[in-house]
């Protein structure tokens, strides 16, 4: 039995109408509130009814793109993790369909950035490079944490794209930059970023975007192979962290991949977990005297051995200026920059 409190009787007969129609409209004082039984919209009964998740995959009519083929396709590198999700490579998907697909989603985007630092100068490229090859036509916010708001450059963007600046204290070692990437970001998504938006990218400031970067890249937890350790086949030369003492403790006989910490993203909530696990055990670790020897990367993948991503982006993603492009790596979307770490760093790179 449905109990509604209205003003009137004919606010009754309305409520009971939209209860056939998928939901129930309620007063909460001079408020109304809807409340949806479709699955797509309340998502886990632990979630924001509001919350965003991708729907059903509806393209756009009449779109023109290749016929996809079931015999032929990468065959030089793997292009499914043994848990059976996609690893994304150049030639896996078609950029006109997915594009679409997701654009008719609407997700909103945040990226969330560090310029801290003489690490400011990397901003002026980072945004540009962004506009002109990343999700380019979504909408989309650049969250700058910095500590010299006045050095934040105006970029000229695509419409439903903006910058939100976020000041932050300054540093005295780049390793305390690191780890408060994952404190800031947990407060920031907190107090503000979860009422603005669906998906969040964590990105290194130092790097260009080369290349078109899609909906391809979006799951509900995507991770990046570290372009350094792609192809090693031995768990033992991966550089997690060995030490027992440590949260991110990952032993010599475990591992799946090594992913870098310079670009990962999901849904909102899911990238809240893990930045906020992050931050939860870099603190333990604080607290016994110890820091991870990469700090929240070797957190990150802890994290990921357990809660597998449901989506791992290969070497395209992020690549490095520091080094050759292999024959396998048939684009270069993203790209760390080279620099003078010894400079620009706070305890010269030490």
């Amino acid at each position: 039995m449905l109990h509604f409190v209205s003003k009137n009787h004919l606010t009754v007969c309305v409520a009971f109408l939209l209860v056939f129609l998928g939901g129930v409209y309620f007063y909460q004082g001079d408020q109304i509130g809807f409340k949806s039984f479709c699955p797509e919209k309340n998502g886990d009964k632990n979630e924001d009814k509001n919350s965003w998740r991708i729907t059903e995959l509806i393209m756009e009519k009449g779109l023109k793109y290749a016929k996809p083929s079931i015999m032929k396709g990468r065959t030089d590198v793997n292009p499914v993790t043994n848990w059976n999700v996609p690893l994304v490579w150049e030639g896996t998907f078609d950029p006109v369909v997915i594009d679409s697909i997701y654009k008719r989603m609407d997700p909103r985007i945040a990226v969330i950035v560090f310029a801290v630092g003489k690490y400011t100068r990397f901003l002026k490229g980072f945004l540009e490079s962004g506009e002109k090859h990343f999700l380019v036509d979504f909408k989309l916010t650049y969250y700058i944490f910095t500590d010299h708001v006045d050095e934040v450059p105006k970029v000229d963007q695509g419409m439903g794209r903006k910058i939100t600046i976020l000041p932050v204290p300054s540093a005295t070692r780049w390793q305390d930059v690191v780890l408060g990437r994952m404190k800031y970001a947990t407060i920031a998504i907190d107090q503000q970023i979860r009422n603005q938006s669906d998906y969040i990218f964590m990105m290194d400031i130092d790097s260009l975007f080369h290349g078109r970067v899609g909906a391809e890249s979006l799951s509900r937890m995507s991770a990046v192979l570290h372009r350094g350790y792609y192809k090693d086949e031995t768990r033992g030369n991966f550089p997690y962290e060995r030490r027992p003492k440590s949260q991110a403790y990952i032993p010599m006989d475990e591992g799946d991949y090594y992913y870098t910490a310079a670009v990962w993203g999901g849904y909102l909530e899911d990238m809240y977990k893990l930045v906020r696990y992050c931050y939860e055990q870099s603190e333990i670790d604080s607290k016994n005297n110890i820091e991870a020897v990469w700090q929240e990367e070797s957190h990150l993948n802890k994290y990921l051995l357990h809660n597998k991503p449901t989506k791992v982006l290969s070497p395209e993603y992020l690549w490095s200026d520091y080094d050759q492009k292999p024959e396998e790596i048939k684009v270069v979307r993203i790209s760390q920059l080279v620099k003078n770490y010894a400079e620009v760093r706070p305890n010269g790179g030490h």
